[in-house]
C-alpha cells in the first residue's frame, strides 16, 4: 500500500530533453522545455563562483566568496553555453506553459445556391 502511494506522485524530470538545444517537448509528458544556463559571479570582484539549484533557486556553493570574501552575489541567465563556463554553470529546465486551444467548425451551404433552384422549380410551374 506505501508502494502505490509512491506511484502515483510520479513528476517527470526530463531525462530525454537534449541538452544542446534551447527548447523541446518532452517525449515523456509532453510539457514544453526551456534549457537554460545560469552563472552566479561575486558583486564584489565579479569571479565566478561554483553553485548549485536547490528548491527552484539558485545559490552559490559556499556562503563567503573564495576571493575577497563577500556573501553578495548575482545570477547571470547565459544565451549559449561556453565551454570556459561549463564547471561554473547551473543547468535547470524550465517548464512553458502551454495554451491549449479548442476549435469548432461548421460546415454551412450558401444560400446563393439553394435559391434558384426554388426559383427554377416555380417557374416551370404550369400557369
Amino acid at each position: 500500500m506505501l508502494i502505490d502511494f509512491f506511484k502515483q506522485k510520479h513528476e517527470c524530470h526530463h531525462t530525454k530533453v537534449p541538452v544542446d538545444v534551447e527548447e523541446a517537448y518532452c517525449p515523456d509528458c509532453g510539457e514544453l522545455i526551456k534549457n537554460s544556463w545560469f552563472l552566479v559571479r561575486c558583486c564584489c570582484c565579479n569571479i565566478k563562483r561554483n553553485a548549485h539549484c536547490e528548491y527552484n533557486q539558485i545559490k552559490p556553493n559556499s556562503k563567503y566568496c573564495p576571493n575577497c570574501g563577500s556573501t553578495d552575489y548575482y545570477i547571470e541567465e547565459l544565451d549559449n553555453i561556453n565551454f570556459v563556463d561549463i564547471h561554473y554553470a547551473v543547468f535547470k529546465q524550465i517548464i512553458i506553459p502551454q495554451k491549449h486551444f479548442t476549435m469548432r467548425q461548421v460546415w454551412i451551404e450558401k444560400e446563393e445556391n439553394l435559391l434558384p433552384l426554388k426559383n427554377l422549380l416555380i417557374s416551370k410551374a404550369p400557369s
